[in-house]
């Protein structure tokens, strides 16, 4: 009998993960820096050209979204991060840091659909150890204990109360499960 499994059509969401997952290897190994991490992130998505879904009924459609707005967030911070101190194009740091403040509360709401569609279970929270001051004791980690690669990361308040009232927030500080990702500048 002939296993038909190997003809599967291979999805979006197939792709999409493969090559993220191919991107967090060559961080992990060091060979891409932070910046070509967000800036090939930021290209996946848009040759993905997938907009985020509006019914989150699957942990894919709900990691898709969070990785979606997650991916704008923190490129177009840096787009505002490094016009910030020059006197040229000033107006566009204003634009490009609202664009990026959206896009992470869109980030946080995508992450709380997912959240929600996995009932909150498997789920652990918790402060993580950052280098950066204007961070400490305000970045969180979420982990989703059973999916790989599975790791968010907010400053939410309101979200925070929420993964309390769940009760999987734990109350001490970790170190991230990516440290060295979250402590190296872009």
């Amino acid at each position: 009998m002939c296993d038909l499994s190997i003809y599967k059509k291979r999805g979006i969401f197939d792709d999409f993960f493969d090559n993220r997952s191919s991107l967090i290897i060559q961080f992990g190994n060091g060979d891409i820096s932070k910046r070509e991490f967000l800036e090939y992130n930021f290209d996946l998505v848009r040759r993905t050209n997938l907009k985020p879904f509006l019914k989150v009924d699957t942990y894919e459609k709900g990691m898709y979204n969070y990785q979606y707005y997650n991916v704008l967030a923190k490129y177009y911070n840096m787009l505002a991060r490094e016009i910030k101190n020059t006197r040229k194009h000033r107006k566009y740091y204003s634009y490009y840091k609202n664009k990026g403040n959206n896009y992470y509360h869109e980030k946080d709401r995508a992450a709380l659909s997912l959240l929600r569609l996995l009932e909150f279970k498997g789920i652990e929270a918790y402060f993580i150890k950052v280098e950066s001051k204007s961070l400490r004791d305000k970045l969180y980690e979420i982990v989703l204990l059973d999916y790989k690669e599975a790791i968010f990361h907010s400053k939410a308040l309101w979200l925070l109360d929420i993964l309390r009232e769940e009760g999987v927030f734990i109350e001490e500080k970790k170190e991230s499960l990516i440290d060295g990702y979250i402590n190296e500048r872009y």
